[in-house]
């Protein structure tokens, strides 16, 4: 309808301004003379027709190379139709793949999905859902040859498809497959919050925590958590390390290791007794007795406390010389009465570690105090009394177990 109406337009003022010309030459008396000689050829006219007839052939050479680009120019018009046609087909498909990728209709969402990505201007989303698809379905096949061809057909997208694969291989719990593409992510880019997320997840999953306290600098670094779950992942990270060495009883390793545990982590509650208990574990309890000592001196902790009863001193004299003074400040603490018996026992002070234990289980009889003073009297060929001990501190532990049942 445009190309009619400017035709019909320029046919119009063609007409109008040759009409204009014809009546202004008119009016003059000589009509004029317009003589033209090619060879033996002549045309020879008034200028008034010549005049008019030049402004026709105008008009109508010029429709002519109008028309003549508008039929050069018509099949890209059909190609870039068709292509817009298939393009809003595509945006069509991946709306109705999204939705019945939401709704749970897997298979329909893939077909819809795959057939129309050659065709559309975001391909990789439709690859990425038709294999997140193809996944909830269980064709794991169908999975990882959308997202090769999502490589393919989405030049620069590695990244992209790298981490929705091992999203789904995490998902799918195949955390070596996930685990060797993070691997490769990361070797592209070291800093990308994604990959290192992703990272600890899978090495979470593995139990490799050697490797997530090689990934600890980048996440403070690049703040891939917030600083408060940083620091509880470096606790939960070195604790479970020294824990670790302590199975391995390996001293040294656990030392080392502490070494390099940062300062604020070492201050953390809880902290420094998994490295104090670690290191008794492994038999080394001695070189970690000062620090021990220190450890309470700055602040009364009852885990502490215990471990120090636990340490096998090179001095048990001088270490239930430390614990009495303690006594001036914590007379009564059932834990620290129940420590005293235990070091009166290295130190073979029988009379001392008989009251020292019953003043612990007069305050606050416990099982680990009846244990203790059970077996002491046991040694002592005292089968009675032992037997005794045992029996009220089996009944505690079943009353203690009752009242953690239905508390629950």
């Amino acid at each position: 309808m445009r190309n009619i109406l400017f035709f019909l337009g320029a046919l119009a003022t063609a007409l109008i301004f040759a009409f204009l010309v014809h009546e202004w030459m008119s009016q003059y008396d000589d009509p004029g003379y317009v003589l033209i000689g090619v060879g033996y050829w002549a045309l020879e006219t008034s200028l008034i027709v010549f005049s008019v007839a030049l402004i026709i052939s105008f008009f109508v050479f010029y429709v002519l190379f109008r028309w003549l680009g508008w039929l050069m120019r018509l099949p890209g018009k059909i190609r870039m139709r068709g292509k817009s046609v298939k393009f809003n087909r595509s945006q069509d498909a991946l709306i109705s793949g999204l939705v019945d990728s939401a709704e749970g209709n897997w298979e329909r969402a893939e077909k819809t999905l795959i057939k129309h990505a050659s065709n559309s201007g975001a391909p990789l989303i439709h690859y990425l859902t038709a294999a997140r698809a193809a996944q909830s379905r269980g064709a794991l096949d169908k999975r990882d040859e959308y997202l090769k061809r999502a490589t393919k057909d989405a030049p620069g997208s590695e990244v992209a498809v790298g981490l929705t694969q091992a999203e789904l291989h995490l998902s799918n719990k195949q955390f070596d497959q996930a685990l060797e593409t993070l691997t490769k992510l990361h070797s592209l880019d070291s800093s990308h919050a994604s990959v290192l997320k992703m990272l600890h997840q899978t090495y979470e999953h593995l139990g490799d925590w050697k490797a997530i306290r090689g990934l600890l600098p980048a996440f403070h670094e690049n703040k891939v958590f917030m600083e408060a779950e940083i620091k509880l992942l470096e606790v939960e990270t070195f604790s479970v390390l020294l824990k670790d060495a302590a199975e391995h009883s390996n001293a040294g390793q656990i030392q080392e290791l502490w070494s390099s545990v940062p300062d604020y982590v070492q201050s953390m509650p809880g902290v420094p007794a998994i490295y104090f208990a670690a290191m008794i574990e492994a038999g080394a309890g001695a070189k970690i007795e000062k620090s021990l000592v220190a450890a309470l001196n700055g602040k009364w902790d009852m885990t502490l406390l215990s471990l120090f009863g636990s340490v096998q001193s090179i001095d048990f004299r001088a270490q239930l010389e430390m614990a009495e003074k303690w006594l001036l400040e914590h007379g009564n603490d059932p834990i620290l009465l129940r420590v005293l018996g235990k070091i009166a026992i290295k130190c073979e002070f029988n009379d001392k570690a008989k009251k020292y234990l019953a003043k612990s289980i007069g305050v606050d009889p416990t099982v680990e105090a009846y244990r203790v003073l059970g077996n002491f009297l046991l040694d002592e060929g005292d089968q009675e009394r032992a037997s005794e001990c045992f029996k009220l501190g089996l009944e505690l532990a079943s009353a203690e177990v009752i009242n953690s049942v239905n508390a629950a």
